[in-house]
Protein backbone atom coordinates (compact mmCIF):
# COMPACT_ATOMS: atom_id res chain seq x y z
CA UNK A 1 0.00 0.00 0.00
CA UNK A 2 1.25 3.49 -0.84
CA UNK A 3 2.29 5.75 2.03
CA UNK A 4 -0.57 8.26 1.83
CA UNK A 5 -3.28 5.62 1.41
CA UNK A 6 -2.47 4.50 4.94
CA UNK A 7 -3.53 7.89 6.36
CA UNK A 8 -6.20 7.88 9.05
CA UNK A 9 -7.55 10.80 11.07
CA UNK A 10 -5.87 10.99 14.49
CA UNK A 11 -6.84 14.12 16.42
CA UNK A 12 -7.61 17.84 16.24
CA UNK A 13 -6.05 20.49 18.48
CA UNK A 14 -6.52 24.24 18.64
CA UNK A 15 -3.41 25.37 20.48
CA UNK A 16 0.26 24.40 20.61
CA UNK A 17 0.16 23.18 24.20
CA UNK A 18 -2.28 20.46 23.08
CA UNK A 19 0.05 18.96 20.45
CA UNK A 20 0.60 15.22 20.87
CA UNK A 21 3.93 13.99 22.15
CA UNK A 22 6.08 11.36 20.49
CA UNK A 23 6.43 10.34 16.88
CA UNK A 24 7.68 12.27 13.88
CA UNK A 25 5.61 14.52 11.65
CA UNK A 26 5.48 16.29 8.31
CA UNK A 27 3.48 19.53 8.15
CA UNK A 28 1.32 20.68 5.25
CA UNK A 29 0.91 24.45 5.15
CA UNK A 30 -0.49 26.88 2.62
CA UNK A 31 -2.67 29.88 1.97
CA UNK A 32 -6.36 29.36 2.57
CA UNK A 33 -7.09 29.09 -1.16
CA UNK A 34 -4.13 26.90 -2.12
CA UNK A 35 -6.12 23.67 -2.28
CA UNK A 36 -4.39 22.05 0.69
CA UNK A 37 -7.28 19.83 1.82
CA UNK A 38 -7.95 18.73 -1.75
CA UNK A 39 -4.28 17.81 -2.16
CA UNK A 40 -4.29 15.73 1.03
CA UNK A 41 -7.45 13.92 -0.09
CA UNK A 42 -5.95 13.28 -3.53
CA UNK A 43 -2.71 11.93 -2.08
CA UNK A 44 -4.67 9.68 0.29
CA UNK A 45 -7.12 8.63 -2.45
CA UNK A 46 -9.91 9.52 -0.05
CA UNK A 47 -12.55 12.11 -0.93
CA UNK A 48 -13.37 13.20 2.60
CA UNK A 49 -10.30 12.57 4.76
CA UNK A 50 -9.44 16.28 5.02
CA UNK A 51 -12.31 18.75 5.22
CA UNK A 52 -12.74 20.80 2.06
CA UNK A 53 -14.62 24.01 2.72
CA UNK A 54 -16.26 26.15 0.07
CA UNK A 55 -15.25 29.10 2.24
CA UNK A 56 -11.44 29.44 2.39
CA UNK A 57 -10.10 30.10 5.87
CA UNK A 58 -12.87 28.18 7.61
CA UNK A 59 -10.59 25.60 9.20
CA UNK A 60 -8.81 27.10 12.22
CA UNK A 61 -7.48 23.96 13.87
CA UNK A 62 -4.42 21.73 13.59
CA UNK A 63 -5.47 18.32 12.29
CA UNK A 64 -3.31 15.25 12.79
CA UNK A 65 -3.46 12.27 10.45
CA UNK A 66 -1.68 9.00 11.24
CA UNK A 67 0.47 7.07 8.73
CA UNK A 68 1.20 4.39 11.35
CA UNK A 69 4.55 3.51 12.91
CA UNK A 70 4.72 6.79 14.81
CA UNK A 71 4.48 8.94 11.66
CA UNK A 72 2.02 11.79 11.26
CA UNK A 73 0.83 14.35 8.72
CA UNK A 74 -0.02 17.67 10.35
CA UNK A 75 -2.57 19.76 8.45
CA UNK A 76 -1.96 23.34 9.59
CA UNK A 77 -4.63 26.07 9.37
CA UNK A 78 -4.70 27.94 6.10
CA UNK A 79 -3.30 31.44 6.34
CA UNK A 80 -3.83 34.78 4.67
CA UNK A 81 -7.57 34.72 3.96
CA UNK A 82 -8.84 38.29 4.12
CA UNK A 83 -12.29 37.54 5.56
CA UNK A 84 -10.92 35.85 8.67
CA UNK A 85 -11.10 38.41 11.50
CA UNK A 86 -7.75 40.08 12.09
CA UNK A 87 -7.31 38.90 15.70
CA UNK A 88 -7.87 35.28 14.64
CA UNK A 89 -5.56 35.60 11.66
CA UNK A 90 -2.82 37.21 13.75
CA UNK A 91 -3.23 34.55 16.47
CA UNK A 92 -2.86 31.66 14.05
CA UNK A 93 0.00 33.18 12.10
CA UNK A 94 1.87 33.65 15.39
CA UNK A 95 1.22 30.03 16.38
CA UNK A 96 2.23 28.76 12.95
CA UNK A 97 5.53 30.58 13.27
CA UNK A 98 6.13 29.09 16.72
CA UNK A 99 5.23 25.60 15.53
CA UNK A 100 7.44 25.72 12.42
CA UNK A 101 10.42 27.18 14.26
CA UNK A 102 10.36 25.12 17.45
CA UNK A 103 8.45 21.83 17.05
CA UNK A 104 11.04 19.08 17.70
CA UNK A 105 8.92 16.31 16.13
CA UNK A 106 8.72 18.14 12.80
CA UNK A 107 11.01 16.67 10.13
CA UNK A 108 9.84 18.50 7.00
CA UNK A 109 7.43 21.05 5.55
CA UNK A 110 5.26 20.67 2.47
CA UNK A 111 4.36 24.21 1.40
CA UNK A 112 1.35 24.30 -0.91
CA UNK A 113 0.97 27.26 -3.25
CA UNK A 114 -1.43 27.93 -6.10
CA UNK A 115 0.73 27.53 -9.21
CA UNK A 116 -0.82 30.71 -10.62
CA UNK A 117 0.25 32.77 -7.58
CA UNK A 118 3.33 31.22 -5.93
CA UNK A 119 5.61 32.72 -3.28
CA UNK A 120 3.32 35.41 -1.95
CA UNK A 121 4.64 37.37 1.06
CA UNK A 122 3.00 35.06 3.60
CA UNK A 123 4.46 32.01 1.85
CA UNK A 124 7.88 33.61 2.12
CA UNK A 125 7.23 34.29 5.80
CA UNK A 126 6.57 30.57 6.33
CA UNK A 127 9.91 29.83 4.69
CA UNK A 128 11.62 32.45 6.83
CA UNK A 129 10.32 30.72 9.95
CA UNK A 130 11.18 27.19 8.87
CA UNK A 131 14.34 27.31 6.75
CA UNK A 132 16.62 28.22 9.72
CA UNK A 133 15.78 24.82 11.25
CA UNK A 134 17.75 23.19 8.41
CA UNK A 135 14.96 20.71 7.75
CA UNK A 136 13.70 20.06 4.20
CA UNK A 137 10.94 21.95 2.40
CA UNK A 138 8.98 20.66 -0.58
CA UNK A 139 6.89 23.22 -2.47
CA UNK A 140 3.77 21.75 -4.03
CA UNK A 141 2.49 24.00 -6.83
CA UNK A 142 -1.19 23.11 -6.80
CA UNK A 143 -3.88 23.65 -9.44
CA UNK A 144 -1.24 23.16 -12.15
CA UNK A 145 -4.04 22.11 -14.50
CA UNK A 146 -5.07 25.78 -14.64
CA UNK A 147 -1.86 26.56 -16.55
CA UNK A 148 -0.72 25.60 -20.02
CA UNK A 149 2.27 23.28 -20.34
CA UNK A 150 4.43 26.28 -21.22
CA UNK A 151 3.17 28.24 -18.21
CA UNK A 152 3.76 25.23 -15.95
CA UNK A 153 7.37 24.94 -17.04
CA UNK A 154 7.94 28.68 -16.63
CA UNK A 155 6.41 28.74 -13.15
CA UNK A 156 8.27 25.64 -12.01
CA UNK A 157 11.60 27.08 -13.15
CA UNK A 158 10.89 30.48 -11.57
CA UNK A 159 10.06 28.98 -8.17
CA UNK A 160 13.00 26.59 -8.39
CA UNK A 161 15.31 29.53 -9.10
CA UNK A 162 13.87 31.51 -6.20
CA UNK A 163 14.44 28.61 -3.79
CA UNK A 164 17.88 27.71 -5.15
CA UNK A 165 19.62 29.56 -2.31
CA UNK A 166 18.38 26.85 0.08
CA UNK A 167 19.55 23.36 -0.95
CA UNK A 168 17.00 21.70 1.34
CA UNK A 169 14.14 23.12 -0.78
CA UNK A 170 12.56 21.21 -3.66
CA UNK A 171 9.52 21.97 -5.82
CA UNK A 172 7.06 20.20 -8.08
CA UNK A 173 3.80 20.70 -9.97
CA UNK A 174 0.61 19.11 -8.62
CA UNK A 175 -3.02 18.84 -9.68
CA UNK A 176 -5.79 17.36 -7.55
CA UNK A 177 -8.16 17.55 -10.51
CA UNK A 178 -5.89 15.67 -12.91
CA UNK A 179 -4.27 13.58 -10.15
CA UNK A 180 -0.78 14.46 -11.34
CA UNK A 181 2.30 14.75 -9.14
CA UNK A 182 1.11 12.17 -6.59
CA UNK A 183 4.03 9.77 -6.93
CA UNK A 184 6.65 12.53 -6.77
CA UNK A 185 5.13 14.01 -3.60
CA UNK A 186 4.89 10.60 -1.98
CA UNK A 187 8.52 9.80 -2.81
CA UNK A 188 9.67 13.04 -1.19
CA UNK A 189 7.68 12.63 2.02
CA UNK A 190 8.46 8.92 2.22
CA UNK A 191 12.16 9.74 1.85
CA UNK A 192 11.96 12.18 4.76
CA UNK A 193 10.40 9.58 7.03
CA UNK A 194 12.92 6.91 5.99
CA UNK A 195 15.85 9.26 6.63
CA UNK A 196 14.48 10.35 10.03
CA UNK A 197 13.89 6.78 11.11
CA UNK A 198 17.36 5.72 9.96
CA UNK A 199 18.89 8.62 11.90
CA UNK A 200 16.95 7.64 15.01
CA UNK A 201 18.19 4.07 14.74
CA UNK A 202 21.79 5.26 14.33
CA UNK A 203 21.48 7.52 17.36
CA UNK A 204 20.08 4.67 19.45
CA UNK A 205 22.96 2.43 18.46
CA UNK A 206 20.74 -0.24 16.94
Amino acid sequence: MSLFRQLRFHTTVNDLHMLPGGGIEVAFAGRSNAGKSSAINTLADHNRLAFVSKTPGRTQHINYFDFGQGRFLVDLPGYGYAQVPEPIRAHWEHLLGQYLATRPNLIGLVLLMDARHPLKPLDERMLDWFIPTGRPVHALLTKADKLTKQEQAKTLNAVRDKLAAWPQCTVQLFSSLKKTGIEEAENVVGGWFAAAQAEAEDNSGT
